[in-house]
């Protein structure tokens, strides 16, 4: 049995990075780093569950992203949503979709978008259906009104601009 008195090691990524006052820190990003990486794990195999392999967490988040609500992106715009610094990336995803017949580019004027064929509709409606037996069925048995996770998800947005601070700072030195 465990001494309850006997202080709570934090789980941090890098020890020697951290100062007394900022284990908090190092402990929030081992999480997300082994959140990432479960994600992306994820993403993969559920896409691979649905009939897709070979695909790229990547792949997954820009055709989940041109599929959202239904209308036509750009190439910027899908960068923007999904904080995807390197456009390249992003458009070898896009080339390889359209390679698969998933998504379809149309060109409007001198401007490039792309939505999703009705293979790649249907294919994120697999993915969902897998997310649901897999996942979300899952998920509500943890927390019913969701407020935990709404917590996280702000807080994750609200740290992740101190590190794009902290990251356009440590560009300039």
């Amino acid at each position: 049995m465990e001494d309850p008195l006997k202080p709570v090691i934090p789980i941090v990524s890098s020890e020697h990075l951290t100062s007394p006052d900022s284990w908090h820190l190092s402990e929030f990003e081992y999480g997300m780093i082994i959140a990432h990486h479960a994600f992306s794990r994820w993403m993969v195999r559920c896409m691979n569950a649905a009939g897709y392999p070979d695909f790229s967490p990547l792949d997954v988040l820009v055709l989940h992203n041109v599929n959202h609500r239904g209308k036509g992106k750009r190439l910027v715009d899908i960068c923007l949503v999904l904080h995807v610094e390197d456009s390249h990336t992003v458009n070898y995803s896009l080339k390889k979709l359209i390679k698969l017949q998933l998504i379809e580019k149309e060109k409007r004027g001198k401007e490039i978008f792309y939505s999703t064929t009705e293979e790649g509709n249907k294919a994120c409606k697999l993915y969902r259906q897998i997310r649901e037996r897999c996942l979300t069925s899952v998920y509500r048995n943890l927390d019913n009104e969701g407020s935990e996770i709404s917590e996280a998800a702000s807080l994750l947005r609200l740290l992740s601009g101190l590190y794009d601070q902290a990251s356009r700072a440590a560009a300039s030195l």
